[in-house]
């Protein structure tokens, strides 16, 4: 879409060629407070150098208290992360965690801000991943877990964070996958029934909450369904209705809920002979 008059004024460094930031952005200041003086600054000598050489207040600044001119800058000099691993403010050393060498990495995996663990989560060859799978904050967990591979997950499923275990029971190994089929937390336990196969399935039949009933019942092989055809609650027993045989559909005809009663009425009439196995 062009820009029309009405566009943002922007602001362009004299003899450079980029489109600057916002005349209403906000205002450079030093990441401790206050101005930023260039003259205290190892980097001086990039000023007035031209874009991915040089340096601009406001714009592409390390001192900056403002993350997107800290990670400009480092893009324009991706070389000079590797020695700011150390640096007293988080937000640069999380931002050159995006640059630095995967051999610097290693000196970020215990930083204290979980904002810079978070980002060596994302980059840490996953070889050496599991040395962040017990970290203290679940957001850093959640970026190991969504990487390891599956054979390494299982260290993970007994997490304390439902989010981590809801992961890692999307991606963990079926032969595995059981033993997290009696999980505290349901949305967990959802995730186990989307994936199991037959006989572990079948188990599952028993589960406390009707929401992962139903997934049961709607992946069981139909010969298997006459199982949930009493269950408690009338929508597991809807979605047995759904895929049901003859048989099953029989013992449903005076279900006491009424919208059971017209799936099975529905179907028995059609003379539907529904054919469903578990998918693996």
């Amino acid at each position: 879409m062009s820009h029309t008059a009405t566009s943002p004024k922007v602001r362009r460094s004299s003899g450079a060629s980029g489109v600057r930031a916002p005349q209403d952005d906000i205002a450079p200041q030093h990441w401790q407070g206050g101005a930023i003086d260039c003259a205290t600054c190892e980097h001086a000598p990039l000023r007035g150098l031209p874009d991915k050489q040089g340096c601009e207040p406001g714009y592409a600044c390390l001192q900056d208290i403002y993350a997107r001119r800290i990670d400009r800058f480092f893009r324009w000099h991706t070389d000079l992360a590797d020695a700011q691993t150390a640096h007293p403010y988080f937000e640069v050393r999380a931002i050159a965690a995006r640059y630095v060498s995967v051999f610097r990495l290693n000196a970020l995996v215990t930083d204290p801000d979980e904002t810079v663990r978070l980002q060596v989560a994302l980059r840490l060859p996953v070889t050496q991943l599991a040395r962040l799978a017990s970290d203290p904050h679940r957001e850093v967990r959640i970026r190991v877990a969504q990487r390891l591979t599956p054979a390494e997950l299982a260290s993970l499923k007994n997490d304390p964070d439902y989010g981590v275990r809801e992961l890692v029971a999307l991606r963990l190994p079926l032969a595995i996958l059981p033993t997290m089929a009696n999980d505290p937390d349901r949305a967990v336990r959802k995730r186990v029934a989307q994936r199991l196969t037959m006989p572990a399935l079948l188990r599952m039949t028993d589960d406390a909450e009707p929401e992962v009933r139903r997934i049961v019942a709607e992946r069981l092989p139909v010969p298997l369904l006459s199982c949930l055809a009493r269950d408690v609650d009338w929508r597991v027993r809807w979605d047995v209705a759904q895929r049901a045989d003859a048989a099953v559909l029989n013992t449903l005809r005076d279900d006491p809920e009424p919208e059971v009663r017209v799936v099975v009425q529905a179907r028995l009439s059609a003379s539907i002979t529904p054919i469903g196995v578990a998918h693996g």
